[in-house]
Formats: structure tokens, C-alpha cells, sequence
């Protein structure tokens, strides 16, 4: 029996394999591309532009200053921002500086950013300023001792930084008020950073460089432990797989997915450097319009997003007329990517809309569809060169092609394990095999699709919701007696949380338990549907059955 049925069906100039050791670190990686490209733009952010020389830098001056207020190598270092031209100069210059990144989502609530701070032991973090209030709400309760806050027109000249702040802050009143002691802002960090020098670190390929939250396969949020060979083996796998269709130097991609999110981190942040290329950030990628000013803007060649954004592109009136006579990529991750909207993509644009499979736990990818079109319509295509796929049963025991069981992947980028969590990461990684917890089946020609899901995860956009958290900050109102959570199919996200609830309280409104759950909860995971009942069905032992209300 063929194992790797796959790779007779890899595109010509694929290999097999990446040399996973083309690079002992990240910094070896960065060093390269930063002298390499140093005159061509990096990246643009509101129309502001960074070179490659100048982003590295201004983020060894990050580095330098996060060393000078006394972060050591192995320190963690959180980053909550959306895509501004902060979050580049801040990730290269914390992992310059030997830190472990924790990308934070801006969205998380207080109790969330207590609960992942604590979790890493954040030691520092750069937050932008919208979020502070939050911030200042859990700061007694973390360890963390270096905050360096930004604006969102911080980086852009004197005048035109004045206006966006002066809009953010006292117009659309985006900037809840926060007291903050012994802050600096991120130019403050910058300035000072070129006074002080980087400390040398060992630096091996075994060394976790990322702690990436994640609901993973089970229960509640993890820090995947992503190494620098994690990463260095992702991105020449995403880099490997992009060699017919990109010229180095020559390329604009367009990043509305935030970098904070592993698919875009990985995708539209490293691999698009190793090629060079002037990367377009948005900041806020629900804002469609602004996605659509920068493709008319810009000769985009290169796009990832979600099958959300994809809809919503296709449906809003000016994105036809558009000139898409450059746009050679387009990969859609983070959730299924419909036909429907696939079929109207290619119709648009001429590109083909190719669909790609991973998760944070592998840094992230794992399978992507061929991208010359050559791939098949609602499968999550081929595993990347230097990684196994295969179904298993129960007992773990391989399928035969055809049968449907769980997804297990092994591969260079697959993560160290869950920081601090130990018995998750046996149960999540069986003999180096990654259980990706979705159910699955692969054909005669080496393509993956998905069935199902094994656990009840709940996909909104493309982040993991789980029941089991939903139902725990719901069944802390006085007012439940009984709740349990689902994913119910939703037009724009894919999903959304359905409660079904049984009272404590006759006098208990629907939207009195969703302004509870926007208190507690992010807002993609507080459900968007609430049904009552004076029962909810059971087994003989008494757990909710999740399937039934289904």
C-alpha cells in the first residue's frame, strides 16, 4: 500500500522534503531576509511605509530597551494590538531579544486576559491603548512589570498621527480612560532602545520561541509551545509551496487576517519575508471597504483570509470592479472555505481560491490544495513536503483510503506541547503524531477532506469556541439552573453558540443572559441564540447530551 499517496500529485517543482535545517533560529532567518531586502518596503500600515532595513533596525532598538528594563532570554512578552506597523518592529525585536511571544487577541476580555497572562507568566507586554482599560483591571493579578503602550497613530509623521489619534480618542471615543503607572509609549521604547545593546542568548532550533493560545483539541485555552523549528520548518513549507507562482522582490500581499493569529503570523509574516515582499497590513479586516481600498491601491499578487471575508468581498458592490491582473494567491484557512464562495471568488478575480488545513498546534499548516488550480473542490488538499497524514480509529490503528476516522499529522512543525500542561499534551500528541480531534478521510490520490469534528468545538470565523467555557460563565448567573452550549450554522460565521437553558428564576430574559455573557466572554464566543427549556436531556449518570440538542 502507498503511504504518501500524495506526492505523485505534487506540483513539479515540489519536493518531498524542506531542509528543516536550513536555519538554526528564527534570527538567522530574519538576519538574512533584513540584509537581503534591506532597501525594498516591508510593510505599510494607513499608508505609512517601513523598509526592510529600517524595521530591522528599529526592532533591535526594541530589543535592546525590552533587555534595558530588565526582560531576560525565556521571559515571556505579550502583544495586543491589531495590524499595525508596532506589531512587526515588537515581534522581531522581543524574539531579538530572546523573549517567548505571546500574541494576545485584543478582543479578550479581562477575566480571559488574566487567565493567559497568568497561564505564560507575561512578564512585559505592548498593548495598544484602546485596550488599557482592560488591562488596568487585571495588572494587580499578573506578574507583569514592563508595559509600553501604543496609539494607533503612533508611527505615522507628527501631523498625520495627531488627526488619527484625535479621531480615535475624541470622536469615535474608540479609547476607554485608564490609569496606568510607570507606562512608557512604544517611540519612548524606540529612542531609548538605541542607547543600550542586545545580550548575546544560545539560540538552538529546540528553543520554544512562541506561546500560542490556543482551545486546542480539548477543554480550555493552552499555550502551544511553538520552537524555532517549528516555525523556520512552517515557513519553508509555505515558501517551498508558493515557488511557481512568486518572484522574489516583486510581490504585494495583503494581510486583513491579524498577525496575532497564527495562519497570518506564519503565512503573511514570515513567509511572505522570505520573498521579500511589501506586505499591506489592515487594521481591521470586518471594515471591507478599507480591504477593498488597499486592493485598488496596490497591485495585490498575494491574499489570505477567512471564508467569511471571501463572502463578504464578493457580495460588496465595488470589489468587481477592482484590477486583479496581478493577484496570483489567494488561501483560505481558519474555517471550511464553501464552494459557493470559492466558485464567485474565481469568477471575480481569475484566481483560484485555494483551501488550506492546520492548526496552531502545528504552526499551522498541514495540507493546502495545490495553488495552479489543480487541486479538488471541498477537500483540504495535499500535506505540505516533510509531513504524514494519516486516518486512525479509536485504538489509534491506521485507515485504509476511504475510511473515515480522526486526523493525525507529524511533521517538523508540529509544537514541543502545551506549556505547563503535560497531561493535555499526551492525550493531543500520541509517538510524535499530532490527534488534530477532526474526523476525516483521505483518497486514493493523497487528498484529506473533513467530516466532522470529534469534540464539540464550535468554529466562529475560524477561532475555537468551546461549550464547556460558555457554559461555565452562563451557569454562574444566579438566575441558571441548567445550560448547555452548541454551534448552530450561521450564514456570515460559519457557526455561532446557541445556549439552551433551564431557569432558576421564572423572571429570566434572553437578553439579560446575553449582556452577561458580553461582560464575560469575548465577543465571537457569546451566543447569538438562546432557547428555554424545563428540561434538558440526559444519560442515566446525568451529563447533558450536547448531540441531542443538536
Amino acid at each position: 500500500m502507498d503511504t504518501k499517496p500524495w506526492l505523485k500529485n505534487y506540483p513539479p517543482r515540489i519536493p518531498a522534503n524542506i531542509n528543516e535545517n536550513e536555519y538554526d533560529n528564527l534570527l538567522e532567518f530574519f538576519t538574512e531576509v533584513f540584509k537581503k531586502y534591506k532597501s525594498k518596503n516591508a510593510f505599510e500600515c494607513m499608508g505609512q511605509v517601513l523598509t526592510y532595513g529600517e524595521v530591522d533596525t528599529l526592532s533591535t532598538y526594541f530589543g535592546a530597551y525590552l533587555h534595558s528594563r530588565g526582560l531576560k532570554p525565556g521571559d515571556r512578552f505579550a502583544l495586543m494590538m491589531p495590524n499595525l506597523l508596532q506589531y512587526p518592529i515588537a515581534v522581531f525585536g522581543a524574539l531579538k531579544a530572546g523573549l517567548i511571544i505571546v500574541n494576545t487577541n485584543p478582543l479578550y476580555t479581562p477575566r480571559e486576559m488574566e487567565y493567559q497572562f497568568n497561564d505564560s507568566g507575561v512578564k512585559g507586554i505592548l498593548i495598544l491603548e484602546n485596550f488599557a482599560s482592560n488591562l488596568e483591571k487585571v495588572l494587580p493579578k499578573t506578574q507583569i512589570e514592563t508595559i509600553i503602550v501604543t496609539s494607533i497613530g503612533e508611527m505615522h509623521s507628527w501631523l498625520k498621527g495627531a488627526l488619527i489619534n484625535f479621531t480615535v480618542r475624541n470622536i469615535k471615543k474608540m479609547v476607554p480612560k485608564f490609569q496606568i503607572p510607570n507606562t512608557v509609549n512604544f517611540m519612548h521604547a524606540l529612542r531609548e532602545g538605541r542607547n543600550f545593546d542586545l545580550i548575546d542568548f544560545e539560540n538552538g532550533p529546540d528553543n520554544v520561541i512562541v506561546h500560542q493560545y490556543t482551545g486546542g483539541t480539548t477543554g480550555i485555552s493552552k499555550g502551544a509551545m511553538l520552537t524555532n523549528k517549528n516555525m523556520v520548518s512552517n515557513m519553508l513549507q509555505i515558501k517551498t509551496w508558493m515557488v511557481d507562482h512568486l518572484e522574489e522582490g516583486n510581490e504585494v500581499t495583503l494581510s486583513p487576517l491579524p498577525m496575532y493569529h497564527i495562519f497570518a503570523f506564519t503565512v503573511n509574516c514570515l513567509a511572505m519575508l522570505s520573498y521579500g515582499a511589501h506586505m499591506v497590513l489592515v487594521l481591521n479586516p470586518r471594515d471591507i471597504p478599507s480591504v477593498i481600498k488597499e486592493f485598488k491601491n496596490h497591485k495585490i499578487s498575494l491574499m489570505t483570509g477567512l471564508n467569511t471575508l471571501f463572502n463578504a468581498l464578493n457580495n460588496h458592490p465595488s470589489f468587481a470592479s477592482t484590477d486583479f491582473s496581478k493577484l496570483k494567491i489567494t488561501v483560505g484557512g481558519g474555517m471550511a472555505v464553501q464552494k459557493a464562495v470559492a466558485d464567485k471568488w474565481k469568477a471575480i478575480t481569475g484566481c483560484v481560491l485555494s483551501e488550506g488545513y492546520g492548526m496552531t498546534e502545528s504552526s499551522p499548516l498541514i495540507t493546502v490544495n495545490p495553488l495552479n488550480g489543480t487541486g479538488k473542490q471541498g477537500s483540504i488538499g495535499l500535506p505540505v513536503s516533510s509531513t504524514d497524514v494519516r486516518i486512525v480509529d479509536s485504538q489509534y490503528n491506521p485507515l485504509p483510503v476511504g475510511e473515515v476516522g480522526e486526523i493525525q499529522a507529524k511533521g517538523p512543525q508540529v509544537m514541543k506541547g502545551y506549556y505547563n500542561k503535560p497531561e493535555e499534551t499526551e492525550i493531543t500528541i500520541k509517538d510524535g503524531w499530532l490527534c488534530t480531534g477532526d474526523i476525516g478521510y483521505m483518497d486514493e490520490d493523497g487528498y484529506f477532506y473533513i467530516v466532522d469534528r470529534k469534540k464539540d468545538m464550535i468554529l466562529v470565523s475560524g477561532f475555537n469556541v468551546y461549550p464547556n467555557e460558555i457554559e461555565g460563565v452562563v451557569a454562574s448567573h444566579p438566575k441558571v439552573l441548567e445550560v448547555a452550549a452548541i454551534g448552530v450554522p450561521d450564514e456570515k460565521s460559519g457557526e455561532v453558540p446557541k445556549l439552551f437553558i433551564v431557569k432558576k428564576d421564572e423572571s429570566l430574559k434572553e437578553s439579560e443572559i446575553i449582556a452577561f455573557c458580553k461582560e464575560n466572554l469575548t465577543n465571537y464566543k457569546v451566543p447569538k441564540h438562546v432557547e428555554f427549556r424545563k428540561e434538558l436531556p440526559k444519560t442515566n449518570v446525568g451529563k447533558i447530551l450536547r448531540r441531542e440538542l443538536r
